[in-house]
Parts: C-alpha cells; structure tokens; sequence
C-alpha cells in the first residue's frame, strides 16, 4: 500500500481504462473512475498512517536512472517527506468525492472529462512526490493541461475569455520555471568544485545551498516567479477569479483545494529549501506580500456580487495567511502553513461543492438572487454554515489551528505584519457571515428558491466526510502536525545556517553593518 509508483499512475490507468470502456453510460464510466479514485485514496490515507514524523529524509523511495541529459543523469524518482505527506494525502482523499460530484454537473461528454480529471489526479500526485527535477517539472506541466481543458469545454458563458487568461499567466510561470531549472542544472554541472552530475532534488538541494547570495538570488527569483504566479500573490492574482467562476464545479474545487497549493508546495521545497540565503534575503518582501495578499483579498471578496468569485478572493486571503507563515521562517509559522494548505483545501473545497449543489439548483451565482435558502433547504444550510465557520476559523474546526500557528509564527518574526493578518481574519469572518446572511436568511426573495429541494444522499455523502475531517483536525491537530515536525526543523536548521553566513559576511564588511532581514531567532 506504499507503492509510490502505483499511487501516483493508477488514476492514468484509470483514464486509459475509460478510453476502452465499451459504450456512454454515464453511470459505468462514472462508476469506473469512481472505483479508481477511491482505491487510490485508501492507498494514501494508508500512506499517511505509514509514514514516520520522526525522520527528515524522503521516506518509500523509487528511484531508477531515466535517460542521460548531456553529463547529466535524470532518474525516474518518487519519494515523500514532512513537507509533501499532507498534500498527498489531500490529494488521495479529496478526489473521489470530487469524481462523485461530476454526477450534478457534467452530463455532456462525461467520458472525456473524466479522462482528464484522472489524468490530472496522477500530475498532481507526482509533483508532491517526484525526487527529481526534471520529472518534478514534468508531473508540474501534466497537472496544468487538464484544467485548460476543463474550463475551455465545460466552463460558464465566458470560458474562452478564463481559458485564455489561465493559459497566459501559466505559459508565464512555466517558461520562468524552465529557465531557472536549466540554470539550476547547469550551474551545478559547471561548477568544478563540486560537480552535480544528476538532477536529483536532494544532491541539487545541497549543491544550490552553499552558493552565494548573488548566485542564489538569481535562482531563487526564477522558481519563485513562477510559484507566486500559481499560488497566486498579489498582483498575481487576476487569473484566479476568472478561473474559479467559469470553471464547473470540479474544477473549481480541485484548483481551489490542490493545484493552488503546488505554488505554495514550491515556494517552500525550492524557494526556502534549495536557496536559503535568498530566501531569508528576500523574506520581508514575502511576508509583506502575504499580509497585502490576506487585506486584499478579504477586501475584494467583501465587494463581490458573485458567490464564486467571493469563495475565489477568499482564496487570495487564505493563501496569503500561508505564504506569510512560511517566510516568517519560525517553526510555528511553517507547520501552521503546511496545515493550512490542507485547512484550505477543506473547507473552501467544501463552499465550492456546495454552493455548486445549489447553482445546479437555481442556474444563478449572483447573491441577490437567494435569500431564505435556509427555510427550504435546511440540510444545505447547516453544511454551508459548518464550511463557512471551519473557513473563518471558528475555533474547533479546522482553520482556527492552522491561522493561529501562522500567526504566532509571524508575530516572533514581525509583531507589526502579524497585526496587519489578525485585521485580515476579522475581514475574512465578515465577508463570510455577511454572504451566507444573504443567501440563507430573511424572507424568501424569488419564487424560484421555494421551489429548491435539499442535498440528495448522494450529496450528503460527498461533503458529511470532508466536514468530518475539519472538525478532526480542528479538535486533534497533532495527528498531522507531527508528521512534518522533523522536515520542518531540518529546513530550519538551513536557514538558520544561512541566516549565520549572511550576518558573519555582513559583519566583516568595512563601516557599519546593515541590518539583516528577520534577525529574530527563525526557532523559538
């Protein structure tokens, strides 16, 4: 059950399998992607069980040489460790309740779309746990093709518009990615001193970790061009609304809940893990976009009309709360922003669900069009509440660990940005409760919603389990915060080497020394 291999492509075998599946049942082909996602979700929540939070190091290793690139060896390797189990098992978990949710929204071309959800469960798989550049850039750009796809075909009234925005600021990323992947492997190839013969993540990790600043800072700007772009940071962000409208229901829920996070996944394992001299350099910047991220996209989400593109601006704030955490470079701050990446994925996966049930309902996503939804569907308004709060960060739930580890993470390494994300919670708790006033409470505003019927078993059983899950990890934390304690601290112990380096380089310069970005101690 810890095959690495078999987890990662048994969705491509499964979208393979649909290919050859004799007739258009819907319910067959369906059934079939549904047996898949589930077996690959046992596998990882069996792999999260399995794995040991006491060791740093990648754990269930595969590794054989792929092909030569050059000098360069390029290795098929999958491997996971503290920082990437969570988001596997995220992935694992969340796919087949997004697989059994296509049954409300996708009646055309099921076959098709299923294909591509499957083959994006096995890209997205393999960016968390590829050991290998090269494949890691690989599994990055298979995971992207789907969601074009899927918001091109099956998107809302201006999908052409979303798919084109979409395909331009990830075309960007990809190409600055690229750049910065051929430099990083070049560089170390190049460099007599200490030849790196391999794209292997860990020998490149080391290698990357002992140059200078300059040299780092360089690369460092490459790969984290490129993940802001994905995660997205202000002013990266535009892309993301647009997106998360025009996309059907799955789509949105799996940009939301998992592709959004391979930009935070990277800032953390390349940005910080590779180039730990430029990150604590560039930290300020990081933190200060962070905290612009969460005000920001509490204030645009306050503004709008549309219930999707309010859940997607909230995204914009959550995601800020993460990218905050983790360049406040303290313990705390970081396993608060690996859990929240999971928090996040929860419970905006669930708004997104959810109000998808009821958009296939009502065919409306501006909010004046509800009102007293609560009267006629009161199974939809205690999940939609419940969702909202674990979003907000009601404590007990799952948000609530997440914000206040980061919180304390941020506030040892700046009181002041620390203060400016406290107003972004207060923000987030009024956008949200303003909205779900509007669409559950008060009079019934339109004929059309007395007519609505409540959530089918089929999607009680969709969003009962992910809302089981946020009240564990809200009342029972340390089940997932000790499995990334000993990856964490070891990413710690190098920046905290780095940040050693660059005050003694500093200190040895003639006149006075320049302050060090974060001179506050990264573990308390």
């Amino acid at each position: 059950m810890t095959n690495l291999t078999l987890l990662t492509f048994l969705p491509l075998v499964g979208a393979l399998l649909l290919g050859i599946v004799p007739g258009r049942d819907a319910r067959v082909l369906r059934g079939v992607a549904l047996g898949v996602t589930t077996v690959v979700g046992a596998m990882g929540i069996a792999l999260l069980v399995a794995f040991d939070g006491s060791l740093a190091g990648a754990q269930f290793v595969q590794q054989v040489e792929w092909f030569e690139l050059g000098d360069t060896t390029v290795h098929y390797q999958l491997g996971v460790d503290g920082i990437s189990i969570l988001l596997v098992a995220l992935t694992a978990v969340i796919m087949p309740f997004v697989t059994l949710s296509t049954a409300g929204h996708i009646q055309e071309r099921v076959r098709e779309f299923l294909v591509w959800l499957l083959v994006m469960e096995t890209g997205m798989l393999g960016v968390f746990l590829a050991g290998d550049l090269v494949l890691f850039y690989f599994f990055w750009e298979v995971s992207l093709v789907p969601l074009y796809f899927m918001v091109g075909i099956w998107g809302a009234e201006r999908r052409l518009y979303a798919t084109l925005k979409f395909f331009l600021y990830t075309l960007a990323g990809s190409l600055m990615m690229l750049v910065a992947v051929i430099a990083l492997v070049y560089g170390a190839q190049a460099d007599p001193g200490s030849p790196v013969l391999t794209t292997d993540l860990a020998a490149l990790t080391d290698w990357a970790a002992r140059q200078s600043l300059a040299t780092q800072s360089w690369l460092f700007t490459g790969f984290a061009l490129a993940f802001a772009i994905k995660v997205p940071l202000v002013p990266f962000h535009t892309w993301l609304a647009d997106a998360h409208t025009q996309a059907p229901t799955s789509g949105s829920v799996i940009l939301a809940a998992v592709l959004l996070k391979m930009g935070t996944y990277g800032l953390l394992r390349f940005g910080i893990g590779m180039f730990p001299a430029a990150a604590v350099a560039a930290a300020p910047l990081f933190m200060g976009l962070g905290a612009l991220g969460i005000v920001y996209g509490a204030l645009l989400a306050m503004a709008q009309t549309d219930v999707k593109r309010l859940i997607a601006c909230s995204s914009v704030s959550h995601l800020g709360f993460v990218v905050l955490g983790m360049f406040a470079l303290t313990q705390a701050g970081m396993r608060g922003s690996v859990l929240q990446m999971v928090n996040h994925g929860l419970s905006t996966g669930l708004l997104f669900l959810l109000f998808g049930a009821l958009y296939e309902r009502r065919h409306s996503r501006a909010i004046d069009q509800y009102g007293g939804v609560a009267s006629v569907m009161p199974v939809f308004a205690f999940f939609w509440t419940f969702s909202m709060l674990a979003s907000v960060g009601l404590p007990g739930l799952n948000g609530f660990v997440g914000e206040w580890l980061i919180l304390l993470g941020t506030f040892q390494a700046s009181p002041l940005l620390a203060a400016v994300a406290v107003t972004g919670v207060i923000l987030g708790a009024v956008y949200l409760l303003m909205a779900t006033r509007k669409l559950l409470f008060g009079p019934v505003l339109h004929p059309e919603t007395q007519r609505l019927g409540d959530l089918s078993p089929r999607e009680i059983g969709i969003v009962a389990p992910l809302c089981a899950l946020c009240l564990w990890i809200g009342v029972a934390p340390n089940g997932l915060l000790d499995k990334t304690t000993a990856s964490i601290d070891a990413l710690l112990v190098r920046v905290e080497g780095a940040r050693a380096e660059l005050r003694t380089s500093r200190l040895e310069l003639p006149g006075p020394a320049a302050p060090l970005p974060a001179e506050e101690d990264a573990v308390r």
